[in-house]
């Protein structure tokens, strides 16, 4: 009895000791991941919260080390007596070590990302850097991973933990054979159930298997599915993931009569042959603007956008505006095309193959615009080259067309990381205009306010940034912005032009209303045209949103064709039914901005509402108390917006046609 006891010990006895190992460091990282963005969560929750959270992780952390470690847990229980030997398990030592050393390292980056994408990294990312070419990619993580040389540190010392105290059996030579197949061979049978149940996260083959939603039932707000779930899991789950499922939420005549995409404009106005400029600025959300935040300490606020809080006075600006996504290239297809980001960027899916709409492409095709994007990345970064072709600009202008500009000094005006300073860029894109033939629709996006948030050197220390550099940069474009307006204040074609300035995500957010679920969206969204001295106003009513934007600036121009539009024309819209749509990718979660409501809903049901007006902490769930046919009926409107945006993905059908597709 006492051999057989000894060999079930021996065996299955070290393989849990090493797994639970494991769960110690999963454990740790999530601590780690809590510390490095404690300014998100940790003034959201107390500590029974937080232990609830912890525990909750435990189930997600069960699929992701049985996943990374099936390998390892079949080479310990398969019955084999001849691999009892010492040889054999240093050689799985060091398979243990390598895999789970990947997969903490994974956690312990993902600290650091999740900063700027609002979720834990999946599969995507993978696609999202494929375009920025082996040495600028590994540079441009090289220089984003000093400032948290420590993780590096941490991956080290957990390497060294799972190598140091590895479990070997010590069961070798096995000497009475009939005992150890007996026990090996029924904890093998028995551990496959186990694993199959904790792959799946339940224990019953009926039950679906947990995806990153499953998280939300643990969390008080989709945000802090980020703490529940790990970086193994996220990238597993989402291995073969389909961006585009079709739900059945509403009939077809139904859905058709509550939300559709498409435009018809009835307008009876002539229509203007204005120029179009569109300014997506990198990570310019909200909270960096004065006067966007009246009540801030107190009326006190300064914000870091001087030049831009003078120019919000001579255009039309929105208190509940919002961006569509969390990261840069989520924000090109929202502001240009009027498609939101649902489940994964555009870019990233197949659906990038498709005919889309755009203000370029719309007014190129059927008002004999001249289009032309901007960008002082290499060209090809990111995937904005191709996806400006796929809108409908005819150029495209990045760092190879500044390179090339004998009025500029080329890649002496090089970040060093990731584009052209936007100073220089910005003049650079004035000047271009000046060559085009009008009207035109051009788009800039800037670069210099992305981590690692460096600055000229005739600019260091200039600025103040309260602690941190992300909030110099956002000043310095700020001034590149004044120069651009000021060079462009003296062309012929400035008068009649109709600026755009938004943001392509929210950055630097810190203050407790910009770090709620609501709060991680809030951008500008301004419509300055100096030739329409009507356009002008701070609106405390409307919702606006990235994808609103096109629909908008074709309604101003007085735009008379059909077209696809996942947004609204806001200012040809009654305000009551104007309304906002995002995704908190942290948990699966959709959201519906209307009239005084916020509601969440992860794609089976309401979660929670808010009167988000009012309670811009989101502290009050009123699912329960709002009246039921209003709850109702935003849900089928959020409802109908999703299942719109799922069929026109899957059946390519984002621009519109006179004849249906069969």
């Amino acid at each position: 009895m006492n051999k057989l006891k000894n060999t079930l010990l021996a065996n299955v006895g070290a393989l849990l000791c090493n797994l639970a190992l494991v769960y110690v460091c999963y454990t740790l990282c999530r601590l780690v991941f809590l510390l490095v963005n404690w300014k998100t969560f940790g003034g959201q929750m107390d500590a029974a919260y937080l232990l609830d959270l912890f525990g909750a992780g435990l189930i997600f952390d069960t699929t992701a080390i049985l996943y990374s470690n099936v390998l390892f847990i079949l080479l310990f229980l398969f019955p084999l007596h001849w691999k009892e030997r010492k040889g054999f398990y240093r050689v799985v030592r060091r398979l243990f070590v390598f895999i789970n050393t990947v997969c903490l390292f994974a956690n312990l980056a993902d600290s650091v990302y999740f900063q700027f994408t609002g979720k834990r990294t999946t599969m995507s990312v993978f696609q999202e850097f494929a375009n920025e070419g082996g040495g600028n990619f590994f540079s441009i993580l090289w220089s984003e991973s000093l400032p948290y040389w420590y993780l590096g540190v941490l991956t080290v010392l957990f390497a060294w933990l799972l190598h140091k105290l590895f479990r070997e059996p010590g069961n070798y030579p096995v000497r009475r054979l009939t005992p150890y197949y007996i026990i090996q061979t029924l904890a093998l049978l028995l551990a496959v159930p186990f694993t199959v149940f904790g792959m799946r996260g339940g224990m019953t083959m009926a039950t679906r298997p947990i995806t990153i939603s499953n998280a939300n039932q643990y969390v008080n707000r989709p945000l802090d599915a980020g703490i529940v779930l790990n970086t193994p899991f996220a990238i597993f789950r989402t291995l073969d993931k389909k961006p585009f499922v079709v739900p059945d939420y509403l009939e077809a005549d139904r859905l058709e009569e509550i939300f559709s995409p498409i435009h018809r404009p009835d307008s009876v106005e002539t229509f203007r042959p204005m120029n179009v400029v569109v300014f997506i600025l990198e990570s310019f959300g909200k909270q960096n603007f004065g006067s966007l935040n009246p009540t801030l300490d107190e009326g006190n606020y300064r914000g870091y956008t001087p030049f831009l809080d003078s120019l919000l006075q001579e255009g039309l600006t929105f208190e509940y505006s919002y961006s569509n996504g969390r990261k840069s290239i989520d924000g090109m297809p929202s502001v240009l095309s009027s498609i939101p980001s649902f489940v994964e960027p555009f870019f990233l899916t197949p659906a990038s193959l498709n005919d889309v709409s755009s203000i370029a492409g719309e007014l190129r095709k059927h008002k004999g615009y001249y289009t032309a994007f901007f960008h002082g990345a290499m060209n090809g970064s990111m995937g904005f080259e191709a996806f400006s072709r796929t809108a409908g600009f005819q150029d495209y202008f990045g760092r190879t067309e500044y390179n090339q500009d004998p009025n500029y000094k080329g890649d002496a005006d090089f970040d060093g990381t990731w584009a052209i300073w936007d100073e220089e860029f910005l003049q650079f894109y004035c000047d271009k205009m000046a060559d085009f033939p009008q009207p035109f629709v051009t788009s800039v996006f800037t670069a210099t306010s992305h981590p690692p948030f460096a600055l000229p050197e005739r600019y260091k220390g200039k600025y103040r940034d309260d602690g941190n550099p992300f909030y110099a940069c956002v000043t310095y474009t700020d001034n590149a912005m004044r120069l651009f307006f000021e060079k462009a204040r003296k062309q012929p074609w400035f008068k009649n032009t109709l600026f755009v300035i938004t943001a392509d995500h929210i950055g630097g957010n810190s203050r407790p209303e910009y770090v709620t679920a609501l709060g991680y969206y809030s951008i500008p969204i301004i419509f300055y045209a100096p030739g329409l001295p009507e356009l002008r106003g701070y609106d405390r009513e409307r919702v606006v949103d990235q994808i609103d934007i096109m629909p908008t600036v074709l309604g101003i121009l007085g735009y008379d064709r059909p077209y696809v539009a996942f947004g609204q024309d806001v200012l040809h819209t009654p305000q009551e039914e104007t309304f906002a749509v995002n995704y908190v990718p942290a948990g699966g979660v959709y959201q519906l901005v209307k009239g005084d409501y916020l509601i969440q809903f992860d794609g089976y049901q309401v979660l929670k509402a808010y009167r988000y007006r009012t309670d811009k902490l989101l502290q009050h769930d009123v699912k329960e108390e709002m009246p039921k046919e209003q709850l109702e009926e935003l849900e089928n409107q959020l409802k109908a917006v999703i299942q719109q945006y799922m069929l026109r993905m899957k059946n390519n059908d984002l621009i519109y046609r006179e004849e249906p597709r069969p």
